[in-house]
């Protein structure tokens, strides 16, 4: 059997080559997503160093003062939160976090049932309603219980290593860019690579204006009906609603589980509060979001619908969160290597410099 030529060799070796690259991705994808989480969050928090850096008395050619001005703010913030919401489900009108156990089995057993019926005065066919329906999904809610440990324990995780990673990020972002710049590209195509990387720069930080502008709207809705329904510590839990809007799915379900659970706890009225939120949901999900982020981008929402639906058939939760960058850096790509205009511009950037 004669030996490959030089040309099919080079081929088999590029196939292998990028099914290796591709694997290694697969292999480290929550290590890559923790550094996507990073890096997001650099973008979000950059215009407020760069505000106090730029306003700063004694540090204004420093720029690690102001990111260390931002993180204690954040810690404060984090901090006031915290005392402001957890007395109220420990105070007289709440339940101690010490029974949520006892509750949360009732939940799957049906027996909590009977005790909503006798706070809302239903009847007892309706009370058995209820517990039938949740005898019949007892597996799924303790499925979903389970899920949600698991998940609440990743969380904590990333919740401790992306803000250190972030740090890394706004101190040295631009170091960083520049390093990797010069390790992919060449003499030839380096020019080419920074103005692509200096796009992607813009259109990240229009995405996260468009992720904020989101924030702002759920802050406002969360606020407003909390007040309207008459549910303690209003604001607190509208800017923590406002705040897990930036993770998409899984933010929205923390959110209106903290507040239907406070809900309960607290015997508001959390029936209607949960159909607000459904309805709210929808309205985001298929009207608002797309816009601000098609207008921010300058892509058509019914695109933007497009690949957060694809996003999330292929990836789920991460497949919706990846799918707005990833279109943006595939656009990027597109319009600065593989568009006719950028084909000519290469072709006639030799002549130019003659």
């Amino acid at each position: 059997m004669a030996f490959p030529d030089r040309r099919t060799a080079n081929i088999v070796f590029t196939i292998l080559l990028i099914a290796a690259g591709v694997a290694f991705l697969y292999s480290a994808r929550r290590i890559l997503l923790i550094f996507v989480f990073a890096i997001l969050l650099a973008y979000l928090i950059d215009p407020v160093v760069r505000f106090l850096q730029l306003h700063s008395l004694l540090f204004k050619h420093f720029r690690k003062p102001a990111i260390l001005e931002v993180y204690l703010v954040l810690l404060l913030l984090i901090a006031f939160a915290g005392h402001t919401v957890a007395p109220g489900l420990a105070g007289p009108s709440g339940v101690p976090f010490t029974k949520l156990p006892g509750w949360v089995e009732g939940l799957s057993t049906g027996d909590i049932a009977t005790e909503i019926g006798e706070k809302y005065g239903w009847s007892e066919a309706g009370d058995l309603r209820l517990k039938t329906f949740l005898v019949r999904h007892r597996e799924g809610i303790q499925s979903l219980v389970q899920n949600a440990e698991q998940v609440t324990s990743n969380a904590f995780v990333v919740l401790v290593v992306v803000p250190i990673l972030a740090i890394f990020f706004l101190a040295d972002g631009a170091q960083i860019a520049d390093a990797c710049i010069r390790l992919v590209s060449t003499e030839g195509n380096h020019e080419a690579i920074l103005a692509a990387a200096a796009e992607l720069n813009l259109m990240l930080q229009r995405y996260i204006r468009a992720k904020v502008i989101l924030g702002g709207w759920s802050l406002v809705f969360y606020a407003a009906a909390l007040l309207l329904l008459r549910f303690p510590h209003a604001f607190a839990i509208g800017v923590l609603g406002g705040v897990l809007e930036f993770i998409p799915v899984a933010g929205w379900m923390i959110t209106a589980a903290v507040i239907v659970g406070f809900g309960i706890l607290t015997h508001g009225h959390w029936i209607w509060m949960a159909a607000l939120l459904g309805i709210w949901r929808m309205v985001m999900d298929y009207f608002i979001s797309p816009r601000v982020v098609g207008e921010n981008l300058e892509i058509h929402p019914l695109l933007v619908l497009f690949a957060v639906m694809v996003g999330g058939e292929i990836g789920g939760i991460v497949g919706v969160y990846l799918s707005i960058p990833l279109m943006v850096v595939i656009r990027v790509i597109w319009h600065r290597c593989c568009s006719p205009a950028a084909r000519i511009t290469a072709e006639l950037s030799p002549a130019r410099n003659l």
